[in-house]
């Protein structure tokens, strides 16, 4: 449920005439009870869809509606703090909206603005659906503090992305003070680069598409969301076999975020021999998180400029890798999934990536080079796995929470194989469980051929092979079903 905190006396700046107050609400779906804003409805004949224009842009204060004997002005009684740049930028350029709302002891609850048009005046922005766009985006946001609200906010500001200068503008104007502060001025300088005349070409290039890039992120708070145990445990469950421990450590984890309601100061570090299911955990812990994921193979990068992005000095420069991640998930909270962190130290030359993962890893901010910002990290939830524990550093073994990932016993490996590897193949392929079947002693002897690996992927590579072979002679000889013994098994397989 959302929290309101009602700020009773209005902006003093604006003097006597201002009519309302502001609430502070991290709301994500407004109703009547939940507005955007109210407006005073006593002796007004305001419908469900009102239809007309803010006006008093300076101090903000009214909505002026089409009536059945003409004009109908309202006055505003309150206003969602997240809101009071967009709807004086409404009123500065004539928007026509149309308000839906309901009457409520407070007056006309407004939860839904929308754009139309009629009577000739202008869209917000070059772009369609950009009202829409921002209006979730606001909705998404947290609300500005009471300081912010107390200064200045001549500020110059889409599921649809922001790409031209006027569309990047409209954002930042009505996106205030709910933007982090340190991404609002580096927007502004970055938008005065875009539009002058006095530098190159090349730099208007570059501090557009930056400014493209970082306008179509959407930059949350630290707060995070509880997670449902028992649905943790299910998916768990549902990926892994066994693994006891180590479900356990996860779901520690889990209870430790719905405690304090923020992401743990300590990533996840995953160790064990190959094929285990390490990155399958991985995966397995966002999908339980709810947030998006990216990987990040230390394997191939052996430069820490493919992370940290090439500097706007150079014609091809573009951003890194990090960067791309948090453009690609249209937010700044994600699951970065670390493959082979124990090859992170072996950089070619131009310095070592590990240095570069510590920036991340410390929570503290991460700097690229081609947007020259400080982006913050708050909501990175890193996610690592390794082979070989004793080729990581100790800074960055220091950076994690280890869980150490042990090979499965032979019993568990059959059962595996048994019950989840061969099924899950047979039915990607279209075949029924009765046409390719194993006796007791062929599975013992899948088993045992193998015996000397890690992990399962041998065993999920014989699945595949038993099973395309039993299709075949299905298809083939046109035999109902196969029958493997442990001969059999030891013929086929290599």
């Amino acid at each position: 449920m959302p929290v309101f905190d009602f700020n009773d006396s209005a902006d003093q700046k604006q003097g006597p005439v201002c009519t309302y107050s502001i609430f502070r609400t991290n709301g994500s779906e407004p109703s009547p009870e939940h507005p955007i804003l109210v407006l005073d409805s006593r002796g007004k004949s305001l419908k469900h869809h009102s239809r007309g224009v803010f006006t008093n842009p300076v101090k903000r204060t009214a909505f002026e509606a089409e009536g059945e004997d003409g004009v109908v002005s309202a006055d505003i009684l309150q206003i969602d703090a997240r809101f009071v740049s967009l709807l004086k930028w409404l009123g500065e350029n004539h928007i026509n909206v149309r308000l839906s709302g309901a009457e409520t002891e407070a007056g006309y609850s407004v939860y839904k603005i929308r754009e139309i048009a009629f009577g000739g005046g202008h869209k917000l922005s070059a772009e369609d659906g950009f009202l829409q766009f921002m209006i979730e985006r606001l909705l998404a946001s947290d609300a500005p503090s009471e300081e912010a609200e107390d200064e200045d906010e001549e500020e110059t500001g889409d599921s649809m992305k922001l790409t031209s200068i006027q569309s990047i503008t409209d954002f930042m104007n009505c996106a205030g003070r709910t933007l982090p502060d340190n991404i609002r001025l580096w927007a502004r300088r970055n938008l005065a680069v875009a539009r002058s005349h006095e530098v190159s070409a090349e730099e208007r290039r570059h501090a557009q598409r930056a400014l493209s890039i970082m306008m179509n992120i959407q930059w949350k708070s630290n707060y995070f969301e509880s997670i449902d145990v028992d649905e943790a445990r299910k998916i768990l469950d549902e990926e892994l076999y066994g693994m006891e421990k180590v479900k356990q450590r996860i779901i520690e984890t889990i209870i430790q975020i719905n405690r304090t309601h923020t992401l743990p100061a300590y990533g996840l570090l995953l160790i064990g021999p190959a094929g285990t299911g390490k990155s399958q955990i991985a995966y397995a812990v966002a999908r339980i998180l709810k947030l998006p994921w990216t990987t990040l193979d230390m394997s191939s990068i052996n430069d820490p400029e493919q992370l940290t992005g090439s500097s706007r000095i150079y014609a091809n420069a573009k951003p890194g890798i990090i960067m791309e991640a948090f453009s690609a998930a249209g937010e700044s909270s994600l699951v970065f999934i670390i493959n082979e962190l124990d090859k992170a130290a072996s950089g070619k030359g131009n310095g070592n990536p590990a240095d570069v993962l510590l920036t991340l890893l410390d929570n503290l901010g991460f700097t690229d080079n081609y947007m020259e910002c400080m982006i913050p990290t708050t909501g990175v939830y890193p996610i690592a796995t390794a082979n070989d524990r004793d080729q990581i550093s100790a800074p960055l073994m220091s950076r994690f929470a280890v869980i150490e990932i042990p090979d499965y016993t032979p019993e568990e490996k059959k059962i595996i194989f048994s019950r989840y590897a061969l099924p899950k193949v047979m039915k990607r392929i279209g075949m029924r469980k009765e046409e390719c079947v194993l006796t007791e002693e062929a599975l013992d002897a899948v088993v045992d051929l193998y015996k000397g690996t890690s992990g399962i992927r041998d065993l999920e590579q014989a699945a595949e092979h038993l099973a395309a072979h039993a299709l075949y002679q299905i298809e083939a000889d046109h035999v109902d079903s196969v029958l493997y013994d442990a001969e059999m098994v030891r013929e086929l397989l290599p």
